[in-house]
């Protein structure tokens, strides 16, 4: 018998986190990411100011470039793109369903500055060393 077509509903209570598999291994990289994220936290205290205009997190840059690594992603712009629709990498950097995504030259820019400082080494290092250390 032949399947009927369902048009979209406009409206769902869908959460990134019950799209990806519980047995999925970027589950194990984001705990990870997230533990050397917090380590660097104070890091991050000291690299940006109280005042002026909020930037794009410093979580959401490093383990945005850790998607790029991981998922062959070649430019800012083509990660930007699956930020709008793919729920893994929404899921793994907690963004919201709904929510806003980054511009891209916003993102290069704000890398840029994480690069700099030499952050991102110790963030690859770290998640590496992690990695390492369960036998991953």
């Amino acid at each position: 018998m032949r399947g009927e077509s369902e048009q979209q509903l406009g409206f769902s209570l869908v959460r990134p986190d019950l799209m990806v598999p519980e047995d999925h291994p970027i589950r194990t990289i984001k705990v990870l990411a997230d533990a050397e994220l917090r380590r660097l936290s104070p890091v991050f205290d000291q690299m940006y100011s109280r005042m002026g205009r909020p930037s794009i997190p410093p979580e959401h840059l490093l383990k945005g470039c850790l998607l790029m690594c991981l998922y062959s992603i070649r430019s800012e712009r083509q990660l930007c793109e699956r930020l709008r629709y793919d729920m893994l990498f929404r899921f793994f950097l907690e963004l919201q369903v709904d929510g806003a995504t980054f511009d891209p030259s916003g993102f290069a820019h704000n890398r840029d500055r994480l690069l700099q400082a030499d952050v991102a080494r110790l963030f690859f290092e770290g998640v590496l060393r992690q990695a390492k250390s369960a036998q991953l």
